[in-house]
């Protein structure tokens, strides 16, 4: 489905189109930060990095909320949502890792 801009669409039902194909693409995005996070686990518990790696978790909100205000997003909205999705891959590391390690 090609995308158009929302004010060249005059319906709800294709609206809710083009918000189902943003969230499929949206998705599979997702899917494939989630097969580099797994990798960057493998490493990291090869180099003695902390699941958590707090410096590198501030430094991506910080990085998440100056992008989404570069596109138009609310950056509280964007940091709450990478917040969620930066908890639940630390759990997924610290399947593998444990919680010890270095901030890296």
């Amino acid at each position: 489905m090609t995308r158009r801009h929302p004010d060249e669409i005059d319906t709800l039902d294709g609206l809710r189109a083009q918000i189902d194909a943003i969230d499929s693409e949206v998705l599979r995005l997702l899917g494939e930060r989630t097969a580099h996070v797994d990798r960057v686990a493998v490493i990291k518990h090869a180099t003695g990095v902390s699941a958590a790696a707090p410096g590198r978790y501030a430094a991506v909100i910080a990085s998440v909320r100056d992008r989404a205000a570069a596109a138009g997003m609310d950056p509280d909205m964007a940091e709450a949502m990478w917040r969620v999705m930066i908890e639940g891959f630390i759990a997924r590391e610290e399947k593998v890792l444990g919680t010890g390690g270095v901030d890296g």
